[in-house]
């Protein structure tokens, strides 16, 4: 296809069975190398992502995984093998994936994964993703770096929060609140320094009102705020939809991530599905995003890492994929020409049909279609894939007359899920 760039995730758990160099699974550092060496022969430029979602088992059952700040020295150990073995070679890293998803993963109780206590959870693994990527960051910008001449950053998802009434003040503000809560848990502390003012006053007064003698949200000291603040090379964006949100007052005695932030978020129904409940097409929305991490953080270096659409019948003419691509990325296009982002790839999401998640196999992301019930797992182009191909990789854009120049990739995902999505 003549992708310039492709981007995967390291399995934690594949290279060091119990989440500590101690146990340092050659054939599975073998692997990576032997990928890494594959796409550089084809002149396609790895993107590394170190951590997407799998903690290794003996973490977890030892104390707990992301909620124990233990992590972050373990997170440090395994980044810095990662950054000694392929750093040489890589020359663009991704700490976490989507920390803002881990945190609802541990803070929703799941059957034989852990009980989960809400509103309060979330806010400690938050914290520590942050400490742990901020400490695998300076590892790389102060002992590899120098050397290897790499970029490294965060992956951080975020929707685009449309007031539901844009002249009603209160819905204005809480769309504004909501996309703090949602981004900005993350992008503050990095691109400003500590948490949003919000969310610490919001959640704050409501610890208070629960008779709590601190905050449900931790707060960093001046020295990790310091620590943390800056540590970006780029801002990496996963992006796929919106929501309207109109603003509405809970009781402050309940316990609540989502209740916290007094607000209601609904997806339009007038907007086009996809095979996600989740995913409402709404393409100048990711031109709003794009427009508002401008403002908000001082125009960093973006590349967004993930983006595309899912279907449930994993059709092979998926003309509904095409029209994605063409009005997000025509957005995308917008932003960079016209609103001054500064854009610098794009990924799609995703190569090939893989294991989403909850979802299973049953919605399919791909470019490409995967026979899950063949033992070869055979692989088919959709018509997206030579679009795509066509259109955008060899083109930069979607015509000669108007190039972008932006690079242009795919993002599958390549973890030990029983699936090869690189091949």
């Amino acid at each position: 296809m003549k992708v310039t760039h492709y981007r995967f995730s390291i399995s934690w758990p594949r290279m060091l069975p119990d989440g500590t160099t101690s146990w340092i699974n050659q054939p599975g550092v073998d692997y990576y190398d032997r990928l890494i060496d594959a796409l550089l022969e084809v002149n396609i430029e790895p993107i590394v992502t170190l951590h997407h979602w799998d903690v290794p088992q003996h973490l977890q059952d030892k104390y707990g995984g992301w909620m124990d700040e233990r992590i972050v020295a373990d997170f440090d150990e395994f980044a810095r093998l990662c950054f000694q073995n392929y750093g040489h070679k890589v020359k663009f890293w991704v700490t976490l994936n989507e920390p803002y998803t881990i945190t609802m993963i541990y803070g929703t109780s799941i059957q034989g994964f852990r009980e989960a206590r809400p509103g309060v959870d979330c806010y400690i693994v938050g914290h520590n993703l942050l400490k742990a990527h901020a400490t695998a960051y300076h590892s790389y910008v102060n002992d590899f770096k120098p050397t290897q001449n790499g970029q490294i950053g965060i992956s951080l998802n975020s929707e685009w929060y449309e007031p539901k009434d844009p002249l009603r003040p209160k819905d204005v503000a809480a769309a504004e609140r909501a996309i703090e809560f949602y981004l900005g848990w993350f992008a503050n502390p990095i691109y400003v320094g500590d948490y949003p003012q919000v969310m610490k006053d919001f959640i704050g007064n409501k610890s208070t009102a629960q008779g709590r003698n601190e905050s449900r949200l931790p707060e960093f000291t001046a020295a990790e705020i310091e620590y943390i603040k800056g540590t970006h090379d780029f801002f990496a964006l996963n992006f796929y939809t919106a929501q309207e949100v109109t603003h509405k007052h809970f009781d402050d005695t309940l316990v609540s991530q989502s209740l916290d932030q007094d607000l209601v978020k609904t997806r339009n129904r007038d907007w086009p599905g996809s095979g996600s409940v989740w995913l409402k097409v709404v393409p100048w929305s990711i031109r709003s995003n794009l427009a508002y991490i401008k403002r908000k953080y001082n125009n960093p270096p973006i590349y967004i890492t993930e983006n595309g659409v899912s279907d449930k019948e994993g059709m092979l003419n998926d003309e509904q994929r095409i029209d994605f691509f063409n009005q997000y990325i025509n957005e995308v296009l917008k932003a960079y020409l016209l609103d001054g982002v500064d854009v610098r790839g794009y990924t799609a999401w995703s190569l090939m049909d893989n294991f989403e998640w909850h979802s299973g196999y049953t919605e399919r992301f791909g470019l490409h279609h995967v026979d899950f019930e063949s033992p070869e797992r055979t692989r088919t182009a959709k018509s997206s894939s030579s679009w795509y191909a066509e259109n955008i990789i060899k083109n930069n854009g979607f015509s000669a007359a108007t190039k972008l120049k932006i690079t242009l990739c795919y993002v599958p995902l390549v973890v030990t899920l029983g699936m090869a999505a690189w091949i």
